[in-house]
């Protein structure tokens, strides 16, 4: 198990470094979502992600719906391959904050904070 850091590299970029798993999420990395207020774009790279499951992909989901909530741009880069197969068998793949691993760097305006149940 790799402890999980947010690495701030300033301007609104991010570097998430270690697992993102049930075991490495707890309710303080859920409830610091302070940084996604460091810029009115985040972008969040994922490429020193080691290992993961289905609790990052939560999270990332929730990072989506705080910026949505804030009208922030939020951007992935180099989602690791099991995000993106997660994200496949729920449906997000085709949401434009995963569909952007395949189509390039894309910048996307906010949408309305909606959430479906």
């Amino acid at each position: 198990m790799t402890v999980l850091s947010i690495i701030d590299q300033g301007s609104g970029h991010f570097i998430i470094d270690g697992d993102l798993t049930f075991s490495t999420i707890d309710k303080q990395t859920v409830k610091s979502f302070a940084f996604l207020n460091a810029a009115r774009h985040i972008t969040i790279d994922l490429g020193r992600v080691v290992c993961t499951d289905s609790a990052g992909l939560a999270l990332m989901i929730e990072w989506i719906k705080y910026t949505r909530h804030r009208r922030t741009q939020i951007t992935f880069k180099n989602i690791p391959e099991q995000l993106l197969n997660l994200a496949k068998l729920s449906g997000f793949d085709k949401t434009s904050h995963f569909a952007a691993q395949t189509l390039g760097d894309h910048t996307f305006e906010p949408q309305p904070f909606t959430e479906t149940i």
